[in-house]
């Protein structure tokens, strides 16, 4: 299966590092024109030179449909979105009586309503082409507790799959496939590289353990599956959590 998107323009969020850096080069590799979305425009200068580069606080929805809006004039359309900005935020788990209202805000801001506000604003776009894909990145957090601990991003990741649910449904009729991937513990970016070495050996092997595939993931596991759900090939696949993760016992 050959996947070809020539013509096609996708923009991605939390493109500066990790998984989103993989899947532009991803989408970019099999001919769409990619427009990289994310707050750290520092890190978005690594990117090719091909892709256009847009700085936003995606969190905020007037961002976040600024962000949009410029995507959509210098590329004269949008066919598809993935939404990959999201992570733990630096934070590391705490017990429950620690938490502070700010740090749950900030997990949710950068997991949720910037995959909400982005979704809300390249809607019209993509609904005026009479086709289009939304692909979220959540987690296997958002289908059980997370390794992290860390509460608001269970939490969180459990409301981007509701999140992917719910627009699946309400775009579905206007030819629009919203689809999730939920990655496994992949060291893609230096939180999760932190947080796996903040593990002890016993506990590593552990976790691979009770992985069928016994490795952890990588960044262009995440963004091979992204590829298929942005093809064509995906047209008749919506409102579904695909587990990236090497299997899990």
């Amino acid at each position: 299966m050959r996947i070809d998107l020539t013509g096609r323009v996708f923009a991605v969020t939390g493109a500066a590092q990790g998984i989103g850096v993989a899947i532009v080069a991803g989408l970019a590799g099999a001919g769409a024109t990619v427009a990289a979305m994310d707050i750290d425009a520092e890190g978005m200068k690594r990117l090719n030179a091909a892709t256009s580069r847009h700085a936003a606080d995606l969190g905020s929805r007037a961002e976040a449909a600024r962000a949009i809006t410029d995507v959509a004039r210098a590329h004269g359309r949008i066919d598809g979105l993935v939404c990959a900005a999201g992570g733990v935020c630096g934070q590391s788990g705490q017990p429950l009586e620690a938490v502070e209202p700010a740090d749950w805000q900030a997990i949710f801001a950068a997991n949720v309503d910037a995959a909400m506000w982005c979704a809300q604003a390249a809607a019209p776009h993509l609904k005026a082409r009479g086709q289009g894909r939304i692909i979220t990145i959540s987690s296997g957090a958002g289908l059980r507790p997370s390794l992290t601990g860390i509460q608001a991003y269970t939490a969180a990741k459990h409301a981007l799959v509701g999140l992917t649910k719910q627009l699946a449904q309400e775009l579905g009729p206007a030819g629009i496939t919203v689809n999730s991937i939920a990655p496994g513990l992949v060291l893609s970016n230096p939180a999760t590289e932190r947080q796996w070495a903040a593990y002890t050996p016993e506990r590593q092997q552990q976790i691979l353990a009770g992985t069928h595939m016994r490795r952890l993931g990588t960044a262009q596991d995440i963004a091979h599956a992204a590829l298929f759900l942005a093809s064509e090939q995906a047209g008749w696949i919506t409102g579904q959590i695909l587990s990236v993760d090497g299997g899990r016992a």
